[in-house]
């Protein structure tokens, strides 16, 4: 079976993969602005600043001096031609190294450029400086120094990747954990819409799936449902109406003929009343129909009781018909039902048994178990299932509506029980009907055969 396409899926994978577009696209886009940014050339690592000043002391004059410290030195071995000039407030400098002659003329000019950065146009020719204040052995000095070198665009590179790459990772993060959090969010509406739409059955109509709270693009097909639900049940309230107008329609005429037909005294007439009873039988079973739409209270009921009732008011029609009938009951073991629909499904069962079984019915109570045995040809086991549609007859020629057992598997539905077809130990059919167990009683027990 083919895969069905999912929402859920290509709207979390899509909006992921747009959003880390965006996300990478930003970040390049920032690190081209920061690159661009910058106007090329070389300058000094700001580092070289402290280590000139802690280099620099004082003689007994107040004089400066620089002495060689195994930071300067270390530094020398990176840069041979480091220079640097120091001065303090009072206009006291030195020199150390070779100064270029463009910076020759601002020694002991430097106590007013507290900060800067020069840069040069190459590695080597000594013109990158940079300008700080820093304190060391000779106090508070104003340092210009050339020493080792960068490219202030991989600084600027390495910034961005420093400072930026974790932000945009957690963005990305946010966005992998966030999105489908938010989607399932949004299509909660829809979840909820299919668990109402899960409730609606034949029995629970009138229920219409709630438009409020919505997603707008959803609202369309949720309104479409509840409009085919609208026609569904106005559809439905006229095939009831029909079928119960009908089946009273019926019953007038035919109690008027079998009057007249029990008035009759020859084999014609007798011949005629089956086929009456068999109209009157329509007739109810489609009354039936009506009534199973109109669900009854359930109460406890004494089902042996029932049979004894059913199969004595049946008893003469059976017996008019060649047919006999047996109950078999034990003691009062009680079920909980709608006695008019418990009745009609036992009457069901006991006519179809005279219609289509043998000449001999039996019926057995036994718990909450109901049994309807004939001596017939039976029911193949290929056709169980078939023969409890409407309008199926095993054979094309029997008569009857074929209605039947189309009502006791409805009843027993709507009561929560069971109806089954087996074969009996005697040849012939055997249905079963398994009540629900009473809410009062501990345990029913079952039939064996």
């Amino acid at each position: 079976m083919a895969r069905r396409p999912s929402l859920k899926r290509p709207l979390i994978v899509k909006t992921l993969i747009y959003q880390l577009l965006a996300l990478l696209v930003a970040f390049f886009a920032l690190l081209m602005v920061l690159v661009r940014a910058d106007s090329g050339g070389y300058y000094t690592i700001q580092t070289f600043a402290p280590v000139a000043a802690e280099a620099v002391h004082r003689d007994r004059n107040g004089e400066l001096y620089v002495q060689h410290t195994p930071e300067l030195a270390e530094l020398l071995k990176i840069v041979p031609g480091a220079w640097f000039i120091a001065e303090d407030e009072h206009g006291h400098h030195v020199t150390f190294g070779h100064v270029p002659p463009a910076y020759a003329s601002l020694v002991g000019a430097l106590d007013g450029i507290p900060y800067g950065d020069l840069r040069g146009r190459d590695r080597r020719d000594g013109l990158a400086v940079v300008v700080r204040q820093h304190s060391g052995p000779a106090g508070k000095l104003t340092i210009m120094a050339h020493g080792e070198t960068d490219s202030l665009t991989m600084q600027m590179a390495l910034a961005a990747h420093i400072i930026t790459l974790p932000i945009f990772l957690l963005l990305a993060l946010a966005t992998i954990i966030l999105t489908p959090i938010i989607v399932r969010r949004a299509l909660a509406g829809v979840e909820r819409i299919a668990q109402e739409a899960r409730n609606i059955s034949a029995s629970r109509r009138g229920i219409r799936l709630t438009e409020t709270a919505v997603p707008v693009e959803i609202a369309p097909l949720v309104t479409a449902v509840n409009d085919a639900l609208d026609r569904l049940d106005e559809g439905h309230e006229r095939q009831r109406r029909f079928i119960a107008a009908a089946a009273h329609e019926l019953r007038t005429p035919i109690a008027i003929l079998r009057v007249k037909i029990d008035a009759a005294d020859d084999s014609t007439s007798r011949s005629l009343a089956v086929e009456v009873a068999r109209l009157a039988t329509l007739a109810e079973q489609l009354l039936d129909l009506h009534r199973m739409e109109e669900d009854g209270p359930k109460e406890t009921l004494n089902l042996a009781r029932a049979a004894k009732r059913v199969a004595a008011d049946l008893a003469p029609l059976l017996i008019q018909s060649d047919k006999t009938v047996a109950v078999a009951v034990e003691p009062h073991f009680p079920v909980l039902g709608e006695a008019g629909a418990v009745e009609r499904v036992i009457s069901n069962l006991v006519l179809n048994a005279a219609e289509h079984g043998g000449r001999q019915i039996i019926v057995r109570v036994q718990g909450s178990c109901l049994e309807v045995e004939d001596d017939g040809p039976g029911i193949p086991v290929d056709q169980r299932e078939r023969v409890f549609e409407p309008f199926q007859r095993l054979r094309p020629r029997q008569t009857g509506a074929g209605l039947g057992l189309n009502l006791v598997r409805q009843v027993i539905d709507r009561h929560g029980g069971r109806v089954t077809i087996l074969d009996a130990p005697g040849g012939g059919a055997l249905i079963r009907v398994e009540f629900p167990q009473h809410p009062g009683v501990a345990s029913a027990p079952s039939l064996e055969h």
